[in-house]
């Protein structure tokens, strides 16, 4: 996985971050263990939607 900026934030009951990268890509957690994690879920789940089970992978210039 690539590294990624993550801004967070404590709110009134979670911590809540998003990635800035990613901005559309937003969660919480009750500790910032938790919220971590949630963030590296939540990326998987957004950049591996409607990608079948196998697939390949390859570096490219642009």
């Amino acid at each position: 996985m690539p590294k990624l900026t993550v801004i967070y934030w404590q709110g009134e009951k979670s911590y809540l971050g998003k990635i800035l990268e990613h901005p559309e890509i937003m969660t919480q957690g009750e500790t910032l263990e938790e919220l971590f994690e949630n963030i590296k879920e939540a990326y998987s789940l957004m950049i591996f939607d409607e990608v079948p089970e196998h697939y390949e992978v390859k570096e490219i210039s642009l």
